[in-house]
């Protein structure tokens, strides 16, 4: 890493052109980008569109492995009912995916 830092930040030669360590400073931030920052922003945005999308009786997945059913919504949290006489509340961002989007279990 301290390498590259150091080839990055060189000095260009005389018979260098100046600008080409400028635009491969600027080709890896763009790769940088587009195969790292995109698409973890795509993941935060489709997660709070699905969290914003809750609403009673949908079956959900938690971060454990938990299958439940929603019964109650709150602000940042839900009540999910896991088994006939079982609730537990969780918070939103613990709810990762539909349930029913899930394949179903042999």
């Amino acid at each position: 890493m301290n390498n590259l830092l150091t080839v990055l930040l060189m000095a260009p030669t005389e018979d260098q052109n100046p600008y080409i360590s400028t635009i491969f400073l600027v080709g890896i931030l763009v790769v940088f980008y587009f195969f790292l920052m995109r698409p973890q922003i795509k993941r935060q945005k489709d997660a709070k569109k699905f969290r914003e999308s809750l609403a009673k009786g949908d079956k959900v997945l938690t971060i454990g492995g938990i299958h439940g059913k929603i019964i109650e919504l709150k602000e940042t949290s839900a009540l999910v009912e896991v088994d006939s006489n079982t609730k537990i509340r969780v918070e939103k961002s613990a709810l990762v995916k539909d349930a029913e989007s899930l394949p179903p279990q042999k």
